[in-house]
């Protein structure tokens, strides 16, 4: 369809789903996002490194009110005129409208220049995933004038033997820090304060002890530090939050106090949204979620508001009947999982949590048969030397000197002692 400018003063009695392109280096560039983020849900070389991404949503705005409300939000956020393509707090700009096709004085959709911008092909790509899902998605696709879409175009550009270049890196905002996912594969070291968990139930309930073992896991290569008070493993009592806390507060108070954790980040390991906002408040940098928001609902809303990255694990049931046949059961493990974390993820998403703070986790250690396990390795394995990130350990010193093995190999990073 194209539309000529004379027809956006015709209101849109249909919602259009449309992909809005986010640029920015000026300032506080994540809680830039966030804030552009909130406002449109409401209505809708010299120079800094640019934070870019994507966004996919629904509106009944005409294509030039849209424009008009994105360059509102635009001001309100402090851009001004300024240099063309300098330096801005903030970039909005309409990649694809509906089925549309528009050629106006003020807009053009798609955007003219996105079959040479790496940076808005890259997100953009992501955010369409790897296939055409639906109806929509396939109109997009023939709007690219290339006929494999823009999956045919960013292979053009490159594709993802880009991604990790000095031109475009994935990242995870953690606090005023980026995470380089290109750089190196993250140690996520496990410190269980339970009496009943599996490998380590009852070792480092004393806090003496527990900061003890948070040394070792440093000291052994981890960057991350997952702290858990509340044992998932099957059958175990569950904890009201206020028992969770007791355990895990002090531990907490005094870990962050160590000189060993400078330049660490610090995940709690917990579904209760009481836990979760206690421990963001005292330090922690991100929440890990062994259900995904499946056991206390609420935090996923509450994880949007604190602003942190979320880890979404795969968990069928709950602790009582995470060991039932049924939720044992897999036809195709790997399809399964990946639809179900899928899931989880479009429910975080609709409570606020952007994409760019969530991290899945596979559930390598959850309960399922010794086959099923083996296939879903064999997967990550996979999954590893394609990207994946973090390696949630319980013992640090065996598996970081494998991860750096790794990275020198595939990540192009060079072996250091």
């Amino acid at each position: 369809m194209l539309l000529h400018a004379k027809e956006s003063l015709k209101k849109i009695s249909a919602d259009q789903e449309i992909v809005i392109a986010m640029g920015s280096n000026v300032g506080d560039r994540v809680s830039t996002f966030d804030r552009a983020l909130q406002m449109m849900k409401s209505s809708v070389t010299d120079q800094p490194r640019f934070l870019n991404s994507a966004i996919r949503g629904m509106t009944r705005m005409g294509p030039h009110e849209l424009l008009k409300k994105l360059k509102e939000i635009e001001k309100d956020i402090g851009r001004t005129g300024g240099i063309r393509y300098g330096p801005r707090p903030i970039d909005l700009d309409i990649l694809l409208y509906g089925k549309s096709q528009i050629d106006s004085e003020t807009l053009i959709v798609p955007h003219e220049r996105i079959h040479e911008r790496p940076f808005v092909l890259a997100p953009l790509v992501d955010l369409l995933g790897t296939s055409c899902d639906d109806g929509i998605e396939t109109s997009w696709h023939s709007l690219s004038k290339c006929s494999g879409g823009f999956f045919e175009l960013w292979k053009k550009l490159g594709g993802e033997s880009v991604i990790g270049t000095e031109g475009i890196k994935r990242v995870l905002p953690v606090g005023n820090r980026l995470l380089d996912w290109s750089e190196r594969t993250l140690i996520m070291g496990i410190l269980n304060l339970t009496p009943d968990s599996f490998s380590d139930g009852g070792k480092f309930q004393q806090v003496e002890a527990a900061i003890s073992q948070a040394k070792l896991l440093i000291s052994q290569g981890a960057d991350i530090i997952d702290i858990g008070a509340q044992s998932t493993r099957p059958f175990a009592k569950r904890l009201s939050p206020r028992e969770e806390l007791e355990r895990l507060i002090p531990v907490l108070d005094e870990i962050t106090k160590i000189p060993e954790i400078e330049g660490k980040l610090l995940s709690v390991d917990t579904f209760y949204v009481e836990v979760a906002t206690e421990a963001v408040k005292r330090g922690v940098h991100m929440i890990n979620d062994v259900s995904g928001g499946q056991l206390d609902p609420r935090i996923l809303k509450v994880t949007a508001e604190l602003g942190v990255p979320y880890v979404i694990m795969h968990m069928r049931g709950d602790p009582s009947t995470m060991q039932s046949e049924k939720n044992l059961q897999y036809d195709d493990v790997c399809k399964e999982v990946a639809s179900e974390l899928y899931t989880q993820v479009r429910e975080a998403e609709l409570s606020g949590v952007p994409l760019w703070r969530i991290v899945l986790d596979l559930a390598l250690g959850s309960p399922r048969n010794v086959g099923t396990i083996m296939k879903l390795l064999r997967a990550v394995t996979i999954g590893i030397m394609n990207g994946a990130n973090i390696v949630r350990v319980h013992n640090a010193g065996y598996c970081a000197p494998g991860a750096k093995f790794y990275d020198s190999l595939y990540k192009g990073r060079r072996w250091e002692n």
